[in-house]
């Protein structure tokens, strides 16, 4: 599914988004509830990536980013392609996240499957290695704020709509690649997926923590850079012990 064409011309003569800037309106594709969907310049599918990776859905920072460099790619006269192309490079996962992602990406070892230096490169030098994406292509707001989870959208059916169809188009488009959910949430959509044939188990990375910087503490362990002694009970070692393990193996085999 892709809207590119029919918001286009509004985002090329929208005035640049800023910090405090909500999204207009006229790029407001469902309004159900308390739930609203926006249009964000997300559908770009790298088709060379040998990993996907993927959160819940664009956050409003993420979504105002990825505006921003199509409207300027549009004013420049670039074709479609590239305007999305260039969206979706400069959005995906910017902000703090990033650098917490780019560290565990490193202690699992991808840079050295993938056959570069640091994973700081997929942002770069070597981002047609890696295709970002969320379950939830579109931003969603729930109250106005930023969709945490809540309502669950594999019940909730306007959510569950974006993963059957955009999602899942996305998927078979990268049958190949390896795929690794941010959060719990994510892991459970992929779980799905995986019992209904849409991709094979092996093919999910699932149980890293989510690199948001409200999760320190479970990062720091999974790092092992924090001593099981020093947690607090609102971590579980075993699991985070666990998903090490299995994650290592899956990326060892991989590599092998």
């Amino acid at each position: 599914m892709n809207h590119f064409s029919q918001f286009a011309d509004i985002i090329q003569h929208m005035q640049p988004l800023g910090s405090q800037d909500h999204l207009p309106e006229s790029l407001r594709l469902v309004r159900s509830g308390n739930i609203e969907i926006y249009y964000a310049p997300f559908e770009y599918v790298n088709r060379q990536a040998r990993i996907t990776i993927s959160g819940i859905t664009p956050g409003l920072q993420q979504a105002r980013n990825a505006l921003n460099a199509a409207r300027r790619c549009l004013r420049e006269g670039l074709a479609h392609e590239e305007a999305l192309s260039q969206a979706k490079q400069t959005a995906s996962f910017s902000g703090p996240m990033r650098s917490n992602l780019v560290t565990m990406l490193d202690y699992l070892g991808i840079p050295s499957w993938l056959g570069i230096h640091d994973s700081e490169q997929l942002f770069g030098s070597h981002s047609h290695l890696v295709h970002y994406t969320s379950v939830l292509r579109y931003p969603v707001f729930v109250n106005g704020q930023n969709y945490n989870g809540t309502p669950a959208m594999l019940k909730q059916s306007t959510l569950r709509e974006q993963i059957e169809s955009s999602l899942l188009e996305e998927i078979r488009a990268l049958p190949d690649n390896l795929f690794l959910p941010l959060g719990p949430r994510v892991s459970e959509v992929f779980q799905l997926l995986v019992n209904q044939g849409a991709l094979s188990q092996d093919q999910v990375l699932d149980g890293m923590p989510h690199p948001s910087g409200a999760n320190a503490e479970r990062i720091a362990y999974f790092l092992e850079r924090k001593p099981r002694e020093a947690l607090s009970n609102k971590v579980n070692p075993d699991a985070l012990d666990r998903a090490r393990r299995t994650l290592m193996d899956k990326i060892a085999a991989y590599a092998s």
